[in-house]
């Protein structure tokens, strides 16, 4: 079918003919309407006059704001889904298999088109212009379905209550796909206005310095939108040439509304506060602003074009409110035949119960369906009890839009019902909970009296919520005790090279013939002992590892004083590589060093993991696993319980081979994942006889075969089976070889193997020459000076690398939006803190149990004797 053009699909898309106004205005310039229009009509014409379903991968760029406008203006019907959530990306793909998939390109407004197919395979409706998904339900297959019509009359609506003029210029603070973001884009292309076209947040000092330059006149905001600029201190900021700010996407305490009313009353601008659904295309009432600080418990009259009604609803002395107008959707699609159909609803019954007040303006009092909205996801409170139900649990939900309650009748583990139903339903684990009653509180009338299920709610304030209960497991797995990162001994102690290892080591006993590798030392404590160790000797021979602890005592001598110190150099790499690593997540920088940390862990396999005999040596390769496993799987399971970015196989590091192709959250512990592969598989192979003769008897030979085979893998000759990530076993052979060479020739044969296989692994020049450089280093270079009031910083953080890796995944997102540095610096500073952690546990619990054992040995003290004095 042929789109034919009509006048409510022209009302925002015509865009030419407001001329050279500015339409886009961001960091990297000004495009006017012209331009914009021009744009426009190119990825028009890419996409062709046959009527198709197009999906928007979206995000807020000017490639996916001419996307956008593309596809309405050529008639298709375009489905918006968040660019950056790749799996309800990839769920929308597969429920509606959409024609043509486009997304964001080099951002100078050529987005990127997909074609799956030259005609459509659906039946689409001529009224159907946009699908859009409910709130709450982000890559779930139920979708809104709008007209041109509904948003053409909505964007009227919304720009005639604001007076947006031409000379408006408003801030993308939300998301494109977001009904609330769109629908700035829309109020403000249909009356020529300007958008301030970013992907900021209100927190970044960047977003204001934009805003400024950009004479920015209002934004959109959500209720978490206000906690985060009283954190920035909004109310003081010099704002010459805002206008306004609206608010909606929730409800916004009344107390803060009135606040907000009455600062932008003394800071000059307007506080809209707006009441609406994705089903109304977004905006069904406004607060007007003279009104805000008076009325603040209400959501105003209804939108220009639109009316209210109150219908009884039994049994109960409020009603339902019940909204008309011409942007009510043209009903739901669950499945692609949906996209046929046309009108099936005429009003919105929005399970609202609200009342009419006096002077005309409508307050909501409660829900009549019992939905509640928690970290933006909307919950229905009857489902939650029908699943349950269904499962043969008796249970009463209630709920506030920070956390569900849940009463359960029975000895059921309110835990593991609290995680299954934070997984069903999509929230976060800490804002669900469970708790066990014997009966289920009721009222007189015999029915469930849902304000005392709420009441079982611990005492904490409601707007704490799972932010608090965040906040709190994040100190229960990370910030509690006393433990800090190995520093100076005591005096007296500092010197005694014994107490270092015995103390590194958990070692109880450390007799005079014992060595670093003989008492289980590994990679993990490998540094924090070094580093005491170079306290006490100054610069350690290479062998320190090998040698017994008398021969290192007769090595003590005094350390003169110098402003460089000399560090191993896998000790450095591994403090710069997780620095760079935790950079570049942040994008401070770009430079990805996580391949070349698989070539120091080869190397330390190679020195500490190789000695002894064949089984002693297997208990220690297993037991060098288990410290890699044990604070791995314990984190991971704290992210999966805290985040919905995770799955049951990312504890098991099991994502590498049971994940999805596409890159995402999954595969943040990729590398955690494949160094312990490589380390459980080398570790079988070497438990092999015949194999580990062949080792002891030529180590460089046999490394050096071990690089053949894995360069198989490396040029795609051998498949390795994984269904992601590249091959990087080679990369760890060649730390292995080089742990094993002793002679020049060796170093330059293995320093010629980097320097042939490594150009364009990465497909990144910088890339090749970063992981080449650290391993030649390795390999000529055996210790590197720093600053000596460096040293120490640099010990830690090669000491806790792995579990900066695992834990910056967390912590970065919370502290990026303040500054990247301090992202940066947090991760670093928080992985350290968990390394602490994960020290000072093992040994606590052995104090504790050493304690327990005596004191359950100690003989029974005699009746009527003296205590002993303890």
């Amino acid at each position: 079918m042929t789109a034919q053009p009509d006048l409510a699909r022209a009302a925002f898309t015509d865009l030419a003919r407001h001329g050279d106004r500015p339409a886009v205005l961001s960091a990297d310039g000004v495009l006017s309407y012209r331009e914009l229009a021009s744009r426009v009509d190119d990825a028009a014409a890419r996409l062709g006059t046959a009527r198709r379903l197009v999906v928007l991968a979206a995000q807020n760029d000017l490639d996916s704001l001419v996307a956008y406008l593309a596809a309405l203006s050529a008639g298709h019907v375009l489905l918006l889904a968040p660019a950056d959530k790749p799996e309800a990306l990839a769920s929308l793909m597969h429920a509606y298999d959409p024609d043509v998939l486009l997304r964001s390109g080099d951002g100078h407004g050529v987005p990127v088109l997909e074609e799956r197919r030259n005609g459509s395979r659906h039946h689409l409706h001529p009224e159907l212009a946009l699908l859009l998904s409910t709130s709450g339900s982000t890559g779930s297959p139920k979708l809104v379905r709008l007209s041109h019509t509904n948003l053409t009359a909505n964007a009227e609506a919304i720009a005639e209550y604001l007076g947006i003029g031409a000379d408006d210029r408003a801030a993308t603070t939300l998301p494109l796909h977001y009904c609330y973001g769109l629908s700035v884009v829309n109020s403000h292309l249909i009356r020529g206005a300007g958008l301030v076209l970013t992907d900021l947040s209100v927190v970044d000092p960047c977003f204001w310095d934009l805003f400024r330059d950009r004479q920015a006149t209002s934004f959109a905001a959500v209720p978490y939108t206000f906690d985060l600029l009283d954190r920035v201190g909004f109310a003081d900021e010099d704002l010459p040439h805002l206008r306004y700010v609206t608010q909606a996407g929730g409800r916004l305490a009344p107390e803060k509304v009135r606040s907000w009313a009455e600062t932008g009353q003394r800071r000059g601008w307007d506080l809209f506060v707006m009441y609406g659904a994705t089903e109304a295309t977004a905006r069904m009432a406004y607060l007007p602003p003279d009104l805000a600080a008076d009325h603040a418990d209400t959501i105003g009259v209804p939108v220009p074009g639109g009316s209210f009604r109150i219908d009884p609803v039994e049994d109960l002395a409020d009603g339902e409110l019940v909204y008309s107008g011409p942007n009510v959707m043209l009903g739901y699609a669950e499945d692609p035949a949906d996209l046929a159909l046309g009108r099936e609803v005429h009003e919105l019954r929005t399970g609202d119960l609200a009342r009419r007040q006096p002077n005309g303006l409508y307050e909501v009092v409660g829900r009549r369906s019992r939905f509640v909205k928690i970290v933006g996801l909307r919950v229905d409170l009857g489902q939650v009890e029908r699943i349950l139900a269904d499962m043969g649990i008796t249970a009463a939900a209630a709920g506030t839009d920070d956390r569900l309650v849940i009463a359960v009748e029975g000895g059921h583990d309110g835990g593991i019902l609290a995680k299954t139903l934070a997984g069903t339903l999509g929230l976060p684990r800490a804002a669900v909970v469970i708790h066990t009653v014997e009966a289920l509180p009721r009222l007189a009338t015999g029915k469930v009296d849902y304000p005392g299920v709420l009441g079982l709610a611990s005492p904490e304030p409601a707007a704490a919520g799972a932010a608090g209960a965040t906040r709190a497991a994040v100190t229960d797995h990370g910030a509690t005790g006393t433990a800090t990162p190995a520093g100076p001994a005591p005096a007296g102690r500092a010197d005694d090279v014994r107490t270092i290892f015995a103390e590194a080591l958990e070692c109880p006993v450390v007799g005079d013939d014992d060595t670093f590798v003989s008492l289980d030392g590994d990679s993990l404590s490998y540094v924090a002992v070094s580093v005491q160790l170079e306290r006490v000797l100054g610069q350690l021979p290479a062998d320190w590892h090998l040698l017994p602890v008398r021969e290192l005592g007769r090595r003590r001598k005094p350390r003169r004083r110098s402003p460089f110190s000399f560090l191993e150099t896998s000790i450095v790499l591994r403090a710069v590589a997780i620095v760079c690593i935790v950079a570049t997540h942040v994008e401070l920088i770009m430079f990805q060093t996580a391949h070349l940390l698989f070539a120091v862990a080869g190397y330390n396999f190679a020195r500490f993991q190789l000695a002894d005999q064949r089984v002693t040596r297997l208990r220690r390769q297993l037991r060098g696993v288990a410290r890699i496993v044990v604070p791995s799987t314990a984190f991971i399971a704290v992210a999966y319980l805290l985040t919905d970015h995770y799955t049951v196989a990312n504890i098991f590091l099991l994502n590498a081979m049971v994940g999805p192709e596409a890159v995402t959250t999954q595969w943040h512990f990729w590398f955690v994942e494949l160094l312990v592969y490589i380390l459980l598989a080398v570790a079988a192979l070497m438990a092999v006889p015949w194999v580990d003769r062949l080792e002891r008897r030529a180590p460089f030979a046999f490394a050096l075969g071990m690089v053949a085979i894995a360069l198989l893998s490396r040029y795609d000759i051998v498949d390795p089976g994984l269904p992601k990530p590249p091959p990087v076993f080679w990369i760890f052979a060649l730390g292995w070889a080089l742990a094993r060479a002793r002679t020049h020739l060796h170093r330059i044969t293995v320093s010629a193997i980097t320097l042939v296989t490594l150009p364009g692994f990465f497909g990144s020049s910088v890339r090749d020459v970063t992981v080449a450089a650290g391993i030649l280093l390795l390999a000529w270079v055996p210790a590197l000076p720093v600053p000596a009031f460096l040293r120490r910083i640099i010990g830690w953080l090669a000491a806790a690398s792995l579990y900066i890796y695992l834990t910056h995944w967390l912590v970065y997102p919370l502290l990026l939006p303040v500054h990247p540095v301090l992202a940066v610096v947090g991760s670093l500073v928080l992985g350290v803190g968990y390394w602490a952690l994960c020290r000072w546990l093992p040994a606590a619990a052995g104090r504790l149990w050493a304690r327990r054992f005596s004191s359950t040995a100690r003989p029974r003290q005699a009746a009527g004797a003296p205590l002993e004095p303890r």
